[in-house]
């Protein structure tokens, strides 16, 4: 990730505030500039689209994009009033994902706030919190199977037809991830036996970068609307070395130096089922 964007991007971070009950948010006038949008009304198209993507998401629109008036100084005695918006995170993922790709820091940015919203709200989750580590990881394990599916169907819309596409667009996204390591050789970086899946045995840290990178690749080649299976391939791993920038600007351990879990997903999902007949 070059200086520029990285810049932006911390600029992003200092624009957040906290209001009297220590909730984040960003004005949407202060975003604007970061976003390089000249006029607010040209903005405020971009905020009315994000707007109805949370209506289709049903999400609470109020709790995202609030409204509000402050006075702004125009002159050494002047005050005048001005309208804003105070906007959540997931707020501010939507506005990035709905306006001009064509400016870079947006077409770069896209997927930096999708990773960072989707990591704070797995933070936020309280309930997922509190589980232990096993059921973390059983439960990201679930979610990344869906969303591969997912993929999958998206990625043969792309191109990518075969079972040999499939393995190799997929080998592009680790690349991007693993620092250029593809499934073989995470494989033989974990000492796992061949009939070992290298999903099956990531710990809760390392099933969310993945679900990152799935998710993520899976909104960019519908976003982007690709139809070539090299394109789609330069996509994934593109995507897969954005999430591990965004690792590594925020002091995370890099995916291959995570430890291996000594149980993989089966051993646990066979325990949870004796557990439950024990019961």
């Amino acid at each position: 990730m070059n200086k520029k964007l990285t810049q932006h991007h911390q600029t992003f971070e200092s624009l957040k505030q906290t209001d009297d009950e220590e909730a984040e948010f960003w004005y949407a006038r202060e975003l604007q500039n970061v976003l390089d949008y000249s006029r607010w009304e040209k903005f405020k198209q971009v905020i009315k689209k994000a707007i109805t993507a949370c209506k289709q998401s049903e999400q609470p629109t109020d709790d995202h994009f609030h409204q509000v008036v402050k006075m702004v100084r125009i002159g050494s005695k002047t005050l005048r009033k001005t309208r804003d918006y105070k906007l959540s995170r997931y707020a501010c993922y939507l506005i990035v994902q709905n306006a001009d790709a064509n400016k870079p820091v947006i077409a770069n940015g896209q997927t930096y706030f999708a990773i960072q919203t989707r990591r704070q709200e797995l933070k936020d989750d309280t309930g997922f919190q509190q589980l232990p580590e096993d059921q973390k990881r059983l439960m990201l394990r679930n979610e990344l199977a869906t969303h591969n599916k997912q993929l999958a169907a998206v990625a043969r819309d792309a191109g990518v037809k075969s079972g040999l596409d499939y393995a190799i667009f997929q080998n592009h996204g680790y690349k991007g991830l693993y620092g250029g390591l593809d499934n073989k050789a995470i494989h033989q970086h974990k000492g796992l036996k061949k009939s070992q899946k290298i999903l099956d045995h990531m710990g809760s840290t390392e099933l969310a970068a993945n679900l990152f990178r799935a998710t993520q690749t899976e909104d960019k080649l519908k976003r982007d609307a690709i139809k070539d299976k090299t394109k789609a391939n330069q996509t994934h791993r593109k995507v897969g070395a954005k999430v591990r920038q965004t690792i590594k600007e925020l002091g995370g351990t890099m995916p291959e130096d995570l430890p291996t879990p000594g149980q993989g997903i089966k051993q646990l999902e066979r325990q949870q089922k004796k557990l439950g007949n024990d019961q």
